[in-house]
């Protein structure tokens, strides 16, 4: 008895101190993030967007749910894709720069509120392109969006079809708020933040992982996909509509996640999958494949369409 009450005072005292220390560590990092992008005000918040790049052709890149910067993590994307396009990521509510919400996280909210950010650009037309989940928002925007959207480009992304287990983050998030996350980052942020310490965008990176790390909406819209999952079910992108779909290739991939991707570019006109060799963020490890390949897709396919 005495040895447990002892380990249990030894581990209320550790938690005590590395909740202080995250705690006063946000504070202090809070004054340390460079602005980058513009804010813009949408409902009751504000959404942050870089806007990079001057060709005709506009791409409005959207992230995987939990991406703490977007930007940051598209930045060798961008880079690439705006030498010949416009290109504007749009950060939600919750990620990034922008603010927190009040708005429920469900796909009907997410979706307006992308429009209403692409309406403020004055954005009439211009191809979705993103991560992950987005490729569950991309084709529940097209079914009300579709007079603007070109096309969709996606990244290993989600389908209406894949199953979704639910999670429950209960204990994940007495992890990010007692500060171990951010002890277990410091132990290898090179693997843990995807992003080598020599990178000159990598203390940006760690300091905006640190600020998202426990952000409500993002936490929010992993509860919600519980709903958005089941409601999408069915949904299918225009058949005029141009898809691109690149698919990770990897021994933790979902089974039948190939598949998956087939079968939602089954009966467009333009459809097509690309199968590479990756982890879920293809486009750490693939960039450079990604950009070509969507670059042929949008001079050859969607630009003669348009």
């Amino acid at each position: 008895m005495m040895i447990l009450a002892g380990l249990f005072i030894l581990l209320a005292v550790t938690l005590t101190t590395t909740t202080i220390i995250h705690r006063v560590s946000l504070n202090k990092e809070a004054n340390q993030i460079k602005p980058y992008g513009k804010q813009i005000p949408v409902f009751d918040g504000k959404i942050n967007v870089v806007d990079e790049g001057k060709g005709d052709q506009v791409i409005v890149l959207l992230p995987g749910q939990g991406t703490a910067s977007p930007y940051y993590d598209f930045k060798p994307l961008i880079d690439d894709l705006k030498k010949e396009n416009r290109v504007v990521t749009i950060e939600p509510f919750g990620y990034g720069l922008s603010t927190q919400t009040k708005r429920p996280r469900t796909i009907e909210n997410y979706t307006e509120e992308l429009h209403a950010v692409t309406e403020k650009l004055g954005l009439k037309k211009y191809i979705v392109m993103g991560h992950s989940i987005t490729g569950l928002y991309a084709v529940n925007y097209a079914q009300t969006y579709a007079s603007e959207m070109q096309g969709f480009i996606g990244i290993d992304t989600s389908t209406p079809e894949q199953p979704w287990p639910g999670i429950d983050m209960t204990f994940f998030d007495l992890l990010k708020s007692t500060g171990i996350f951010r002890a277990v980052i410091a132990t290898n942020p090179t693997k843990n933040l995807g992003i080598a310490e020599d990178d000159p965008n990598f203390e940006q990176i760690r300091l905006v992982t640190m600020k998202n790390m426990s952000s409500r909406n993002m936490a929010e819209e992993l509860q919600e996909l519980s709903n958005s999952f089941p409601n999408s079910r069915g949904l299918k992108y225009p058949k005029n509509m141009p898809v691109l779909l690149f698919v990770a290739r990897s021994e933790n991939a979902m089974e039948n996640w190939l598949k998956l991707h087939e079968q939602q570019i089954e009966g467009l006109d333009h459809g097509k999958v690309i199968e590479l060799d990756g982890p879920h963020y293809l486009h750490h490890e693939q960039e450079e494949t990604i950009y070509k390949e969507s670059e042929d897709f949008i001079q050859n396919v969607i630009q003669k369409q348009s």
